[in-house]
């Protein structure tokens, strides 16, 4: 009932003020939670040279931009609706649908992900989006709904189950759409802000196997509530005898494509969860600087 009256009241409040409210929310709670203090520890690694002024600022922005994010899900299919989306490279994702051959999405947490789901269903191109279930049920079945405003409608959840249905869906000629910036602890090892970390390495093998490319997008945030959503080159993956490498060279081009697009807009990255392993964390606090202190490394 407190979920549906939150999508009730931000419905009601319409895309303009219900972004603003879930912003200011963010901006001025979030700095005071424990989670503030992974943001700013992140912050150091990827920007060592950085002055803590400016990594504070960008922190409060990145925490302005997930309060944001988080109110515009509710209303996801007005912003859609009210052609606040514009897309770089739409004829790429035409020629895909047009094909009729899958392909493998891959993106990292930019901005509003939920425009990316909106505009690759928009097209009437047949993708699998993953998503991660709700505990709750009814709150599961009242964010499914919502994202059925906006066109999407299959949905491949994490895990086991979800790796199969991905297959399946693939099999049948149905694109996936997969984020590949998140921790993972058994993936190959890559390069991520000079750092080692570990990566997903399903969407690699998936276009191994199913003998197609990555299609890498990234959206940013204009002023306005309005979003610059880009189908950039396709990821062609190399293929020889060594499968294990072949799979670890495509994970690299991901992450390297995920870090390009953080440097060039960095407000825009979900800086809230721990990405690196715990060795370059403390590697990083033995530096001697406090991660929520302001002072420059």
């Amino acid at each position: 009932m407190a979920f549906a009256g939150f999508i009730g009241f931000m419905r009601l409040l319409g895309v303009e003020r219900a972004s603003a409210l879930g912003g200011w929310l963010l901006r001025t709670l979030g700095p005071k939670t424990g989670t503030q203090r992974t943001v700013m520890r992140n912050l150091r690694i990827a920007f060592p040279d950085m002055a803590a002024a400016e990594r504070g600022q960008l922190a409060l922005d990145q925490w302005e931009q997930t309060g944001r994010a988080f109110a515009e899900t509710a209303v996801m299919d007005l912003l859609v609706k009210q052609g606040r989306i514009e897309v770089v490279g739409l004829e790429r994702l035409h020629a895909i649908r047009d094909s009729g051959r899958p392909v493998v999405f891959v993106s990292g947490h930019f901005a509003n992900v939920e425009t990316l789901a909106a505009t690759i269903c928009g097209s009437g191109l047949p993708c699998q989006i993953t998503y991660r279930a709700a505990n709750n049920p009814y709150v599961d079945a009242q964010i499914k709904a919502a994202r059925a405003r906006y066109g999407v409608k299959l949905f491949a959840p994490k895990g086991g189950d979800g790796a199969r249905e991905l297959l399946a869906g693939m099999a049948r000629g149905e694109s996936v759409a997969l984020m590949n910036d998140q921790k993972f602890s058994e993936g190959p090892e890559v390069t991520f802000f000079g750092q080692p970390v570990n990566a997903a390495p399903g969407p690699s093998r998936l276009a191994l196997r199913f003998d197609t490319v990555l299609q890498p997008m990234s959206v940013v945030r204009l002023p306005g509530v309005r979003f610059r959503l880009t189908f950039h080159a396709p990821i062609a993956l190399e293929r020889t005898e060594d499968r294990q490498a072949d799979i670890a060279r495509g994970v690299q081009a991901i992450t390297r494509f995920i870090e390009d697009r953080i440097r060039e807009s960095p407000a825009d990255w979900f800086w809230v969860h721990k990405r690196w392993p715990d060795r370059v964390y403390a590697a990083s606090d033995a530096s001697g600087v406090p991660s929520s202190a302001p002072s420059s490394v």
